[in-house]
């Protein structure tokens, strides 16, 4: 069972308060002396007003980051005659699709005029594409399938204000999927089978308590996921009689780190990553008969986060793990000959997006830090791997910085996998450090907190070092995909522990010359943004400045106010956060809120929100900044009445990125982009603070 809650980020008053520290094991004298430093309650002047931030339109276009990429996420057919792929209409993205070798003859299918498609495949008849669709960011996703013979878009959940999830597809019922759908109680989505040529559904199960459900390929329903009130999730099996049994159980410590991956051909085996008797979650395979259970595969430093499975047969072949980079894990010999044949000709991180029924036929991607993305099509008789197109042409012939994973202990012995970016004129030798002197510096912050980042092409790393910036992304405690032990470290440490190990981060590159101490940013959204707003509040001093998007202030409001299909995730939200719904619990979250302690805010601070966020609320946003404006603490708040948990729209990211760059300008003394035509298209909207934003009063005119 994951957690849905991908975009949240909290700090501690841990380096704030000697109570709260004692029986916390501190960093060595030398970083102690850094990160005293950094985060002195002690009161300071405000750093003296810098010059006018200096303009250099001679910079790497934001335009050519944050728009829509030419061409992305290409999945083949399943009988590998034709390959579909994500490119804009009008500025907006849409599903087109080309016969396999004639690129030139690609079409458009779909016909999105506002928000683009950001997730598809094809339906196993063939003749048809499934995309989800929101409207303006509200994640109420309808079910949409496009028939290629006719053009015809028929929705197959037309049903206002539910939520439809994708939950099943397979080969051996190519006119059907399966999907939950809360159309009768929003708390939990019922099981239906839809029929994608005539939108025929059919009731399979009715949801009264579960989380979630897993089936075979034949759409046979195998099990339901049930939350407990301890925190816990329970396996349970149909017994026959329409009612469900106890087939195990999942304890919280296991919850963010184990679920069920797939089936055998036959039916009779499960896949499942499992994290149960073990730190970091292992391939497992489970005898649906008798339950008993043996490890498959077991990374032992990074937890499993992809089984590959052979398209019909269902074997499994290969498994991957990511700690700093990714790994792959081949199981079947074959498919490991065929690894190394396209490593040779494709450096970088190798993705397989897509397969052909037959197997014949492979999409595959490379993925390197300074480059775009590569897509290839791999003959996999022929072993021959022919280059399909990049992501982003605009940047084939760009020179951009490369990535470096870094390794942060935090005071209390956990390894901090990290990634660190520099200015590539900063660092000629590649070392990962600044040729010169120390550079002011963006910590930017990942969203979830049950996510992480990785090492990739990162737009805002590549975005931001471009303007002089040294980039630090950090997986602080709570972050997936290091195993249960560090996931279950964060519990009950929002604006705790976990603020101390971006603030260890900070130091550690303090101490490395890398970043320069009083000018160092936070960034991030979601979970990142409401760590930008415990940075500002719980550590006054320690950030130049801050922006947040989409952050939550206030963990009452915010756990108070979930969506109601997220119902069955309160036990574990309350485990892990804070309880909302006792008066000890909601004084607890009170603590760890930054609403609680505006007063303290002395660095500028930039907030971003889209008015329809059904995760994190407009109210977080606009409750801050009423509480700023009333303590008289200039804010400016960037609000989008078209968006919802992020921005979307390309036009709407740009503009966002446009303030953004202008507001660090001013806070860190870097060169900016003017902001120009960003604004084009946008519906931005400034109900504060434009005036605290260079020029940005001006562009509004």
């Amino acid at each position: 069972m994951r957690l849905r809650l991908d975009a949240l980020l909290l700090l501690s008053p841990c380096v704030l308060s000697a109570v709260a520290c004692a029986s916390a094991p501190q960093p060595p004298p030398k970083r102690q002396s850094v990160i005293s430093a950094i985060a002195s309650a002690d009161p300071k002047p405000l750093p003296p007003p810098r010059e006018p931030p200096r303009a250099d339109p001679a910079l790497l276009a934001r335009t050519v980051l944050f728009s829509n990429p030419d061409r992305a996420l290409p999945l083949l057919s399943p009988d590998g005659k034709r390959i579909a792929y994500l490119s804009s209409v009008d500025g907006v993205l849409n599903v087109w699709v080309a016969p396999v070798g004639e690129l030139a003859k690609a079409k458009p299918v779909t016909q999105d005029k506002k928000r683009g498609i950001r997730t598809y495949r094809w339906s196993f008849t063939n003749d048809h594409i499934l995309y989800m669709q929101d409207k303006d960011g509200d994640e109420n996703w309808h079910l949409h399938a496009v028939d290629l013979k006719s053009g015809a878009d028929k929705d197959l959940t037309p049903v206002e204000g539910a939520q439809a999830r994708l939950e099943a597809i397979s080969h051996r019922i190519p006119t059907d999927v399966l999907v939950g759908l809360n159309d009768r109680d929003k708390k939990f989505h019922d099981l239906h089978r839809v029929n994608v040529v005539t939108g025929a559904r059919t009731l399979v199960q009715k949801n009264e308590g579960f989380s979630s459900f897993s089936v075979d390929h034949d759409f046979k329903l195998r099990f339901g996921l049930k939350p407990e009130k301890d925190g816990s999730t329970s396996i349970m099996e149909p017994d026959g009689k329409g009612a469900f049994k106890d087939a195990g159980k999942i304890p919280l410590a296991d919850a963010l780190t184990t679920q069920i991956v797939g089936y055998d051909k036959e039916g009779k085996k499960a896949f499942l990553v499992d994290s149960r008797e073990r730190d970091t979650a292992a391939l497992v395979e489970m005898d649906l008969a008798t339950k008993k259970t043996k490890v498959i595969l077991d990374d032992g430093q990074a937890d499993v986060s992809d089984v590959v499975q052979h398209p019909t047969e269902k074997k499994v072949q290969a498994a991957l793990a990511s700690y700093d980079r990714l790994r792959w894990h081949a199981i079947d010999p074959g498919l490991r000959a065929d690894l190394d044949t396209i490593q040779h000709a494709a450096p970088g991180d190798i993705r397989l997006l897509s397969r052909s029924l037959d197997d014949s036929k492979w999409i595959v991607s490379s993925i390197v830090s300074d480059g775009p993305i590569k897509f290839w099509l791999y003959d996999r008789p022929k072993k021959k791997l022919d280059f399909l197109f990049t992501n982003v042409k605009a940047l084939e012939d760009v020179k951009l910085a490369k990535m470096h994973p870094v390794v942060v202990k935090s005071r209390d012995g956990l390894d901090l996998v990290s990634y660190l970016t520099l200015p590539r004129e900063a660092d000629a030798d590649g070392d990962a450090r600044p040729d010169k002197a120390p550079l002011p510096m963006v910590l930017l912050v990942h969203g979830g907190p049950w996510s992480r980042d990785i090492w990739s092409l990162n737009a805002h790393h590549q975005w931001l070092a471009s303007r002089g910036y040294a980039v630090l992304s950090v997986n602080y405690r709570g972050s997936t995909g290091f195993g249960k032990k560090f996931v279950n470290a964060a519990d009950k440490e929002w604006a705790g522990k976990m603020h101390t190990d971006l603030l260890d981060a900070v130091a550690w590159a303090v101490e490395a010359k890398i970043a320069q101490p009083s000018n160092v940013a936070i960034m991030g959204g979601s979970y990142g943004g409401y760590a930008t707003l415990v940075g500002l509040t719980f550590t006054p001093e320690a950030f130049a400045c801050g922006v947040d998007i989409v952050g939550p202030s206030n963990l009452v409001t915010l756990l108070g106010s979930i969506p109601p299909y997220w119902e069955s995730e309160v036990e574990q939200f309350t485990k892990r956060i804070g309880d909302h719904r006792t008066d000890d619990g909601k004084k607890f979250l009170e603590s760890r809120s930054p609403l609680t302690r505006v007063q303290s805010i002395k660095r500028p601070l930039l907030i971003g929100q889209g008015a329809n966020d059904p995760r994190v609320k407009q109210a977080e946003s606009d409750q801050i900044v009423k509480a700023m404006q009333a303590k008289s603490i200039p804010v400016t708040y960037v609000l989008y009445p078209d968006e919802g948990h992020g921005f979307a729209r390309p036009e709407n990211r740009k503009s966002f990125n446009a303030v953004a760059e202008v507001f660090l300008a001013q806070c860190l003394g870097g060169p900016y982009e003017p902001i120009g035509n960003d604004f084009k298209g946008a519906s931005i909207t400034v109900p504060s603070g434009k005036e605290h934003v260079t020029t940005l009063g001006e562009v509004l005119k």
